[in-house]
Protein backbone atom coordinates (compact mmCIF):
# COMPACT_ATOMS: atom_id res chain seq x y z
CA UNK A 1 0.00 0.00 0.00
CA UNK A 2 0.91 3.66 -0.34
CA UNK A 3 1.09 6.17 2.30
CA UNK A 4 0.11 9.79 1.45
CA UNK A 5 1.13 12.13 4.58
CA UNK A 6 -0.36 15.87 3.66
CA UNK A 7 1.35 18.36 6.27
CA UNK A 8 -0.91 21.51 6.53
CA UNK A 9 -1.00 24.58 8.66
CA UNK A 10 -3.55 22.79 10.82
CA UNK A 11 -3.06 18.81 10.69
CA UNK A 12 -1.19 16.49 8.91
CA UNK A 13 -3.10 14.42 7.17
CA UNK A 14 -2.87 10.16 6.63
CA UNK A 15 -4.48 7.96 4.00
CA UNK A 16 -3.64 4.58 2.49
CA UNK A 17 -4.23 4.10 -1.55
CA UNK A 18 -4.68 0.52 -2.56
CA UNK A 19 -2.83 -0.32 -5.80
CA UNK A 20 -5.28 -3.46 -6.42
CA UNK A 21 -8.51 -1.35 -5.80
CA UNK A 22 -7.40 1.84 -6.58
CA UNK A 23 -8.98 3.44 -3.59
CA UNK A 24 -8.14 5.93 -0.80
CA UNK A 25 -8.70 4.52 2.63
CA UNK A 26 -7.73 4.79 6.53
CA UNK A 27 -7.96 9.07 6.68
CA UNK A 28 -6.69 10.23 9.99
CA UNK A 29 -4.93 13.49 11.08
CA UNK A 30 -3.25 14.44 13.96
CA UNK A 31 -2.70 18.36 15.30
CA UNK A 32 0.29 20.05 12.84
CA UNK A 33 1.89 22.35 15.43
CA UNK A 34 2.37 22.41 19.76
CA UNK A 35 3.52 20.09 22.08
CA UNK A 36 1.30 17.38 21.05
CA UNK A 37 2.80 16.11 17.70
CA UNK A 38 5.90 14.22 19.03
CA UNK A 39 3.36 12.19 21.05
CA UNK A 40 0.70 11.79 18.75
CA UNK A 41 3.40 10.48 16.47
CA UNK A 42 5.06 8.19 18.78
CA UNK A 43 1.31 7.07 19.74
CA UNK A 44 -1.46 8.07 18.03
CA UNK A 45 -0.55 6.45 14.57
CA UNK A 46 1.01 3.48 16.27
CA UNK A 47 -2.00 2.78 17.88
CA UNK A 48 -4.27 3.97 14.56
CA UNK A 49 -2.57 1.13 12.25
CA UNK A 50 -2.53 -1.43 15.23
CA UNK A 51 -6.17 -0.84 16.08
CA UNK A 52 -7.00 -1.00 12.42
CA UNK A 53 -4.95 -4.45 11.94
CA UNK A 54 -2.31 -2.61 8.93
CA UNK A 55 0.83 -3.67 9.44
CA UNK A 56 3.81 -1.47 8.66
CA UNK A 57 5.58 -3.81 6.83
CA UNK A 58 2.44 -3.63 4.45
CA UNK A 59 3.53 0.16 3.61
CA UNK A 60 5.68 -0.58 0.53
CA UNK A 61 5.87 4.09 -0.22
CA UNK A 62 5.65 6.38 1.20
CA UNK A 63 4.85 10.22 -0.29
CA UNK A 64 5.11 13.16 2.21
CA UNK A 65 4.21 16.61 1.21
CA UNK A 66 4.61 19.83 3.73
CA UNK A 67 3.74 23.35 3.79
CA UNK A 68 5.38 23.50 7.52
CA UNK A 69 9.21 23.17 6.87
CA UNK A 70 9.99 22.85 11.26
CA UNK A 71 8.06 19.53 11.29
CA UNK A 72 9.37 17.86 8.37
CA UNK A 73 12.22 16.16 10.68
CA UNK A 74 10.07 14.77 12.55
CA UNK A 75 7.64 13.20 9.80
CA UNK A 76 10.68 11.74 8.33
CA UNK A 77 12.29 9.95 11.54
CA UNK A 78 8.93 8.64 12.23
CA UNK A 79 8.71 7.01 9.23
CA UNK A 80 12.28 5.71 9.40
CA UNK A 81 11.47 4.57 12.60
CA UNK A 82 8.05 2.62 12.53
CA UNK A 83 8.05 2.12 9.19
CA UNK A 84 11.73 1.48 8.40
CA UNK A 85 11.70 3.78 5.53
CA UNK A 86 12.38 6.91 4.27
CA UNK A 87 9.34 8.98 2.60
CA UNK A 88 9.67 10.74 -0.68
CA UNK A 89 9.57 14.12 0.10
CA UNK A 90 7.75 16.36 -2.07
CA UNK A 91 9.69 19.42 -3.58
CA UNK A 92 10.42 21.79 -6.60
CA UNK A 93 13.09 19.41 -7.54
CA UNK A 94 9.78 16.97 -7.97
CA UNK A 95 8.84 19.07 -10.81
CA UNK A 96 10.48 18.69 -13.77
CA UNK A 97 9.39 15.55 -14.44
CA UNK A 98 5.77 16.21 -14.29
CA UNK A 99 3.10 17.28 -16.99
CA UNK A 100 2.45 20.08 -15.23
CA UNK A 101 4.63 23.85 -15.22
CA UNK A 102 4.72 26.62 -12.10
CA UNK A 103 6.85 29.87 -13.71
CA UNK A 104 7.98 30.06 -9.63
CA UNK A 105 8.25 26.51 -8.31
CA UNK A 106 10.58 27.49 -5.32
CA UNK A 107 7.38 29.44 -4.07
CA UNK A 108 4.72 27.23 -4.43
CA UNK A 109 3.07 24.95 -1.78
CA UNK A 110 3.62 21.43 -2.58
CA UNK A 111 0.50 21.07 -1.35
CA UNK A 112 -1.11 23.01 -4.44
CA UNK A 113 1.13 21.58 -6.70
CA UNK A 114 -0.31 17.98 -6.03
CA UNK A 115 -3.88 19.47 -6.55
CA UNK A 116 -2.81 20.77 -10.54
CA UNK A 117 -0.99 17.03 -10.74
CA UNK A 118 -3.88 15.55 -9.69
CA UNK A 119 -6.35 17.67 -11.24
CA UNK A 120 -4.84 17.86 -14.30
CA UNK A 121 -3.97 14.31 -15.14
CA UNK A 122 -7.57 13.28 -14.60
CA UNK A 123 -9.33 16.47 -16.62
CA UNK A 124 -6.31 17.03 -19.24
CA UNK A 125 -7.89 20.84 -19.64
CA UNK A 126 -7.83 23.97 -18.48
CA UNK A 127 -9.26 23.80 -14.32
CA UNK A 128 -9.77 26.13 -11.38
CA UNK A 129 -8.77 24.95 -8.32
CA UNK A 130 -10.46 25.82 -5.02
CA UNK A 131 -8.63 24.61 -2.05
CA UNK A 132 -10.91 25.12 1.24
CA UNK A 133 -8.11 24.50 4.14
CA UNK A 134 -6.51 27.08 6.72
CA UNK A 135 -6.26 29.45 3.16
CA UNK A 136 -8.90 29.60 0.22
CA UNK A 137 -6.95 29.10 -2.68
CA UNK A 138 -7.69 29.43 -6.22
CA UNK A 139 -5.40 27.65 -8.49
CA UNK A 140 -5.72 28.39 -12.23
CA UNK A 141 -4.35 26.09 -14.67
CA UNK A 142 -4.48 26.45 -18.60
CA UNK A 143 -4.60 23.56 -21.07
CA UNK A 144 -0.90 23.00 -21.59
CA UNK A 145 -0.70 22.14 -17.85
CA UNK A 146 0.51 25.46 -17.15
CA UNK A 147 -0.02 27.10 -13.85
CA UNK A 148 -1.50 30.82 -15.04
CA UNK A 149 -1.72 32.23 -11.19
CA UNK A 150 -3.07 31.36 -7.78
CA UNK A 151 -4.86 34.06 -5.41
CA UNK A 152 -5.29 33.26 -1.63
CA UNK A 153 -7.92 34.58 0.86
CA UNK A 154 -8.47 33.68 4.66
CA UNK A 155 -9.98 30.29 4.95
CA UNK A 156 -13.44 29.36 6.38
CA UNK A 157 -12.68 28.26 9.55
CA UNK A 158 -9.66 30.84 10.38
CA UNK A 159 -12.21 33.40 9.62
CA UNK A 160 -14.20 32.42 12.16
CA UNK A 161 -11.78 31.84 14.43
CA UNK A 162 -10.02 35.55 13.26
CA UNK A 163 -13.68 37.01 14.40
CA UNK A 164 -13.69 35.05 17.97
CA UNK A 165 -10.59 36.27 18.82
CA UNK A 166 -10.80 39.54 18.22
CA UNK A 167 -13.67 40.49 19.28
CA UNK A 168 -15.04 40.57 23.18
CA UNK A 169 -18.24 39.27 22.89
CA UNK A 170 -18.59 37.97 19.95
CA UNK A 171 -18.77 33.40 20.36
CA UNK A 172 -16.78 30.67 18.18
CA UNK A 173 -19.71 29.12 16.41
CA UNK A 174 -19.99 25.74 13.73
CA UNK A 175 -19.59 26.03 10.36
CA UNK A 176 -23.05 24.98 9.28
CA UNK A 177 -25.06 26.67 6.52
CA UNK A 178 -27.98 28.91 7.91
CA UNK A 179 -31.18 28.26 6.09
CA UNK A 180 -31.57 32.48 5.74
CA UNK A 181 -28.62 34.84 4.75
CA UNK A 182 -30.79 37.38 7.69
CA UNK A 183 -29.21 36.30 10.87
CA UNK A 184 -31.72 36.53 13.99
CA UNK A 185 -29.47 35.92 16.51
CA UNK A 186 -25.77 36.49 17.05
CA UNK A 187 -24.77 32.66 16.13
CA UNK A 188 -26.91 33.00 13.08
CA UNK A 189 -25.46 36.07 12.13
CA UNK A 190 -22.22 34.91 12.04
CA UNK A 191 -22.84 31.93 10.13
CA UNK A 192 -25.09 34.04 7.55
CA UNK A 193 -22.34 36.65 7.65
CA UNK A 194 -19.15 34.35 6.80
CA UNK A 195 -20.51 31.53 5.18
CA UNK A 196 -23.34 33.47 2.56
CA UNK A 197 -20.40 36.25 2.14
CA UNK A 198 -17.82 33.15 1.19
CA UNK A 199 -20.39 32.08 -0.94
CA UNK A 200 -20.55 35.14 -2.67
CA UNK A 201 -17.06 35.19 -2.32
CA UNK A 202 -16.15 32.09 -4.59
CA UNK A 203 -18.16 32.46 -7.23
CA UNK A 204 -17.07 36.25 -7.71
CA UNK A 205 -13.57 35.04 -7.96
CA UNK A 206 -14.57 32.30 -10.24
CA UNK A 207 -16.65 34.47 -12.77
CA UNK A 208 -13.60 37.04 -12.42
CA UNK A 209 -11.00 34.73 -13.32
CA UNK A 210 -12.76 33.42 -16.12
CA UNK A 211 -13.47 37.43 -17.38
CA UNK A 212 -10.08 37.86 -17.54
CA UNK A 213 -8.86 35.04 -18.86
CA UNK A 214 -11.52 34.66 -21.36
CA UNK A 215 -12.27 31.45 -21.21
CA UNK A 216 -14.09 28.91 -19.02
CA UNK A 217 -12.72 26.02 -16.61
CA UNK A 218 -13.28 22.59 -14.99
CA UNK A 219 -14.23 23.76 -11.32
CA UNK A 220 -12.72 21.24 -8.71
CA UNK A 221 -13.28 22.12 -5.24
CA UNK A 222 -11.28 20.06 -2.12
CA UNK A 223 -9.93 20.33 1.66
CA UNK A 224 -12.09 19.52 4.25
CA UNK A 225 -14.50 22.29 4.54
CA UNK A 226 -15.26 21.77 0.28
CA UNK A 227 -19.11 20.50 1.11
CA UNK A 228 -19.61 23.24 3.84
CA UNK A 229 -20.76 26.10 1.02
CA UNK A 230 -24.19 23.86 0.05
CA UNK A 231 -25.08 26.86 -2.65
CA UNK A 232 -21.73 25.78 -4.71
CA UNK A 233 -22.78 22.57 -5.74
CA UNK A 234 -23.99 24.18 -8.93
CA UNK A 235 -20.79 26.05 -9.21
CA UNK A 236 -17.86 23.20 -8.79
CA UNK A 237 -17.85 20.47 -11.26
CA UNK A 238 -16.82 17.98 -8.84
CA UNK A 239 -15.79 17.89 -5.58
CA UNK A 240 -13.00 15.42 -4.58
CA UNK A 241 -11.20 15.67 -1.19
CA UNK A 242 -8.65 13.00 -2.07
CA UNK A 243 -7.72 15.81 -4.67
CA UNK A 244 -3.83 16.57 -2.94
CA UNK A 245 -3.34 13.06 -1.70
CA UNK A 246 -3.85 11.78 -5.32
CA UNK A 247 -1.29 14.51 -6.41
CA UNK A 248 1.17 13.78 -3.78
CA UNK A 249 0.77 10.04 -5.13
CA UNK A 250 0.92 10.86 -8.70
CA UNK A 251 4.56 13.27 -7.89
CA UNK A 252 5.74 10.38 -5.69
CA UNK A 253 5.34 8.00 -8.76
CA UNK A 254 6.62 10.27 -11.18
CA UNK A 255 9.73 10.45 -9.10
CA UNK A 256 10.60 6.82 -8.25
Amino acid sequence: MFLAIDAGNSNVVFALYHEKDKKWTNHFRIETKGPKLHSQLSKKVPLYFLEHGISPTSISEIGFSSVVPEINNSIIEFCQNYFGTNPYVISPKSYPKLPVKSLRPTEIGSDLMCNVMAAYSKYQKSVIIVDFGTALTFTVVDQTGKIKGINIVPGLRTAINSLFNNTAKLPAVELKMPESALGQSTVHAIQAGILYGYTGLVKGMIETIEKETQQSYQVIATGGLSSVLTPLTEVFNEIDRNLTLEGLRLITKANS
